[in-house]
């Protein structure tokens, strides 16, 4: 009886702890990507930046390069984006002072003493601009 008593206890706590687990799920690179734009509209898209004005640079696993340029942040959806990977290095040689699209970026992997991972090529940057408020 006491057996039965423990295996329906622990049956119970293992219910109990899927929500847990559910929260703790990775979100996908799209669903990263909706919750970085949350409250920002699309622009037209645009064939370079300026790569010096950039803040910062976030990778969107298997998705995204996103570019914070002041209060803009330019999405670029590039060719081979199943490569990007959040935790590799970014290594971008430009010819001018912009970053455009068809020029290329590699990836060095930074847990294997900064390996080459590879390449992804650029295409039309999407700015994103917080909307509106209404008064």
């Amino acid at each position: 009886m006491k057996t039965l008593a423990i295996a329906a206890t622990i049956a119970a706590a293992a219910v109990l702890a899927m929500p847990a687990a559910d929260a703790r799920t990775k979100l996908t690179g799209e669903q990263q990507l909706a919750k970085m734009l949350e409250g920002r509209e699309a622009g037209k898209p645009v064939s370079c930046i300026p790569l010096s004005q950039a803040n910062s640079t976030t990778v969107i696993d298997r998705t995204a390069i996103v570019y914070r340029v002041g209060g803009t942040l330019y999405v670029n959806r590039p060719t081979n984006a199943d490569r990007l990977d959040d935790d590799d290095i970014l290594v971008t040689k430009t010819y001018t002072s912009q970053l455009c699209n068809l020029d290329t970026v590699q990836l060095h992997d930074r847990t294997a003493g900064n390996m080459w991972n590879g390449f992804v090529g650029l295409k039309d940057f999407v700015p994103y601009r917080k909307a509106p408020t209404a008064n």
